[in-house]
């Protein structure tokens, strides 16, 4: 969805609210592609902050379908987005490196409000995500989900730096 943000850059002092829709029904990144389940529209307030610079304040509310990274479940997880920006128009003159760098969001005199959600989306993606925070995962056996009781597989796991002295007493062992 692009906003049109001509008439903010060009009058001082100009001030719009905008709502717009998102309307993905997936996102990607490099950790895989999740789908939305809901998403609320998106709520602008664009600022005029100087010639040709404008600055962007929103909010949205995205609801994702994902997986739980110990048992593996499906866990809705939401976003509540919000976000300041400032963005420059194409005719821009100054020499601020770090505003230029927001010009990735603009086509034109355009904002791209898709861009801007997806490099907020990245920004806030969790490093783990958990259906509660006691998960207990699953099996490293037989794959039970251990969220629903124990499966009665042996989990002893044996002390690594004695593996050379139990291999010694497997060689003596008389048959």
């Amino acid at each position: 969805m692009l906003v049109n943000l001509t008439d903010v850059f060009t009058n001082e002092g100009q001030v719009q609210e905008q709502t717009v829709s998102y309307d993905a029904d997936m996102f990607t990144s490099q950790s895989g592609t999740f789908s939305i389940k809901e998403s609320s529209p998106v709520a602008l307030r664009l600022s005029n902050i100087g010639q040709s610079k404008a600055l962007v304040q929103g909010t949205a509310k995205l609801t994702f379908a994902l997986a739980c990274d110990r048992c593996l479940q499906d866990v809705d997880y939401t976003f509540d987005l919000s976000f300041d920006t400032v963005v420059i128009s194409p005719d821009y003159t100054g020499e601020d490196a770090a505003e230029e760098a927001a010009s990735e969001l603009m086509e034109g005199y355009h904002l791209n409000v898709d861009e801007l959600i997806k490099n907020e989306l990245l920004l806030n993606w969790p490093m783990k995500i958990l259906c509660r925070e006691d998960c207990k995962g699953i099996c490293k056996s037989c794959g039970k989900n251990l969220n629903d009781g124990e499966c009665g597989c042996d989990d002893f796991v044996p002390d690594p730096r004695m593996a050379a002295i139990k291999d010694l007493f497997d060689a003596n062992k008389e048959v």
